[in-house]
């Protein structure tokens, strides 16, 4: 694997489209003939399951890999988008930091199974749980970048400082090469007056480190997921694809930039 498109999508907010993220700029990424895997790093498993992985077919996942050090290599499924896999996750995911919590090297555990891993990827995205936990823990230790979506609502900036000092904090720790790709504005709904003020509000704070992209409100990303589709194949044609389509280049442009 690319050890420098390692990219943890996190918030420790719920509800701020950081699932809906991760599947669909992992699927934008696959279209443009790069290899993906996506790490479902939440218990909730909405990742997997919006990328048609159903719960019975878990028979391995993340639980697995972090638990019995199972090679990532056995706990990968294809998709039905071409060059787009997931390692799944499962309920038993929210036991998992209690029965690692006193392991040994117990915030490398995902690091250690990405870095052993044979299967070859351009892209590794990791969906975080919405807590600063040590599951989150693991995924910014194994992470070489971050991207956070925020929700273009009220309190959108509220808890985004201390999202920022947990990053700088395993920056520091755990993760020396951790940088942050960047914040991306969800939610947007251009009919709305407060999406634009928030939008203006979190560009005057955070400056480039605000991506150009905006992610709208729309209604066929909401749909997709109960089609275990991505928007870029449910309706790949609607607003809300080619606003993931645009993420996927800018995220392209910005890693090539910075190499």
């Amino acid at each position: 694997m690319n050890p420098d498109r390692i990219i943890a999508i996190v918030n420790q907010k719920g509800g701020v489209g950081k699932t809906t993220t991760s599947i669909n700029l992992a699927a934008a990424l696959a279209a443009k003939n790069l290899r993906v895997l996506l790490i479902d790093m939440d218990p909730q498993g909405n990742a997997s399951t919006g990328l048609g992985i159903s719960r019975a077919e878990r028979e391995h996942t993340i639980y697995n890999v972090l638990t019995e050090h199972l090679p990532i290599d056995d706990a990968i499924y294809p998709t039905e988008v071409e060059n787009l896999f997931v390692l799944p996750s499962h309920v038993d995911l929210s036991a998992a930091e209690m029965e690692i919590g006193n392991a040994e090297g117990r915030t490398r555990l995902l690091r250690n199974g990405i870095e052993a891993a044979q299967t070859s990827f351009d892209y590794v995205l990791i969906d975080c749980p919405p807590s600063l936990n040590l599951l989150t823990i693991n995924a910014l230790s194994a992470a070489r970048s971050v991207i956070v979506p925020l929700q273009c609502e009220f309190f959108a900036l509220e808890g985004l400082s201390q999202l920022l000092q947990t990053v700088e904090m395993a920056k520091t720790s755990i993760n020396p090469a951790l940088a942050i790709d960047g914040v991306m504005l969800t939610m947007y709904d251009r009919r709305n007056r407060l999406s634009a003020q928030v939008a203006e509000d979190v560009r005057k704070h955070l400056g480039r480190a605000v991506f150009q992209t905006i992610i709208p409100r729309n209604v066929r990303i909401a749909e997709a997921p109960s089609f275990g589709q991505p928007v870029t194949t449910y309706a790949p044609k609607s607003v809300g694809a080619k606003a993931y389509f645009d993420l996927a280049d800018e995220l392209i442009k910005k890693h090539r930039n910075r190499n």
